[in-house]
């Protein structure tokens, strides 16, 4: 897997955007670059936070189980993003769990590390503070779809928003679904039963097309008209 620089991923997190090259170059040089493969688990609900996470390459999803082993998934984070700030201010463990949708690079900075930064420099906890903000109103956002909308109209809100960086054909829009129908379950906060079914239904009325994972929405206007009744 091919890396850029530690500096070079550390300059385009947004919390750390003001500090100086000085500044980053003193993370830089203590931060560990971790290596994951698709699947693997970075760190667990409850686990004792030990510190901050930068992701370089791939992708990562952040997530709750149940019980059952039922998973919702809260964010799904790419380059340039940073993860579990919260546990590292308030002493907490980690409140969710995270694993590599992808083979992925992460620079991990230690919570030391990261403090003797802070005391340093007061405008990176109040950058924290607006990236935490930022996800809470993200996870309210979850909980009242979850609350108040149908397993259909929340795939079809999904199926819309991957339409945005869809491919336009002459047919339509052609957007890929992830690998597994467990996977967009777990994104809309439902079971893979229920997916298939509400697939299958879009499909029977000819407002999608299905190939594999790959979807063509035939009519992108019909298709939010739908979701609108569905609200």
């Amino acid at each position: 897997m091919a890396h850029e620089k530690p500096l070079e991923t550390l300059r385009r997190v947004p919390i750390l955007a003001d500090l100086s090259p000085t500044e980053l170059q003193f993370l830089s040089e203590r931060a560990v670059r971790r290596t994951y493969a698709q699947g693997d688990i970075i760190f667990s609900e409850g686990d004792p936070c030990a510190g901050l996470f930068v992701i370089e390459s791939g992708r990562i999803r952040i997530f709750k189980s149940s019980a059952s082993g039922r998973e919702q998934v809260l964010a799904i984070e790419g380059p340039g993003s940073s993860v579990a700030e919260l546990p590292v201010f308030d002493g907490g463990n980690y409140p969710a769990s995270t694993s590599a949708m992808e083979n992925t690079g992460i620079l991990f900075i230690s919570k030391q590390d990261f403090y003797s930064l802070c005391l340093i420099h007061p405008q990176v906890p109040l950058k924290v503070l607006k990236i935490v903000g930022a996800r809470l109103r993200r996870l309210v956002g979850i909980i009242e779809e979850l609350s108040f909308t149908t397993v259909r109209g929340r795939l079809i809100s999904t199926l819309l928003r991957f339409a945005e960086h869809g491919k336009k054909t002459g047919n339509g829009v052609e957007v890929q679904l992830p690998p597994s129908n467990q996977e967009l379950a777990s994104q809309i906060g439902t079971v893979r039963e229920l997916v298939s079914r509400n697939l299958s239904r879009l499909q029977a009325e000819d407002l999608i097309r299905m190939e594999g994972k790959t979807v063509l929405i035939l009519d992108l206007n019909r298709l939010k008209a739908e979701l609108e009744e569905t609200e």
